[in-house]
């Protein structure tokens, strides 16, 4: 059986396919006459005129790699791994702020101390944050922006 197939691959293209391959020789550099009135009505489109479309400064609101670090409230005690996060000197266990800077998360009690939470990330950070509601100049601002 196998040896007809390879007789009749070895022998010259069918009829068939010689009326298709001359079909398509003839067709190949042809544009359809559709395709060609289309073109002509076609007018090439004026540029559009360059407007100045960027947000006023006023407006602008500065991106990540621009700012120094976020922070935000977090009232609820945080638990990670079963274990509730109390703060290292004085024991307090919630109300605390919560800042991200350098790829880094610090918990800063109510009393001002701050430590460094390596169980938790900047993409933790992002998940909870809510959207901005101001931006300040000193770390300073900040805090007695959020009652700290």
């Amino acid at each position: 059986m196998f040896h007809r197939i390879r007789r009749r691959r070895a022998e010259e293209p069918s009829e068939m396919q010689r009326q298709h391959f001359e079909m398509w020789a003839r067709l190949e550099g042809q544009v359809p006459p559709e395709v060609e009135r289309m073109r002509a009505a076609m007018q090439p489109a004026e540029p559009a005129p360059l407007v100045d479309d960027f947000l006023p400064p006023e407006l602008r609101v500065p991106s990540h790699d621009q700012l120094d670090g976020r922070m935000m409230p977090w009232t609820q005690p945080i638990v990670l791994d079963g274990e509730m996060v109390a703060c290292a000197e004085c024991g307090a266990y919630r109300d605390w702020l919560i800042l991200s800077t350098r790829d880094q998360v610090w918990l800063r009690c109510r009393t001002g101390h701050q430590q460094h939470e390596t169980r938790l990330d900047t993409a933790w950070y992002n998940r909870h944050a809510g959207p901005a509601d101001a931006h300040h100049d000193t770390f300073e601002d900040c805090l007695r922006h959020l009652g700290h």
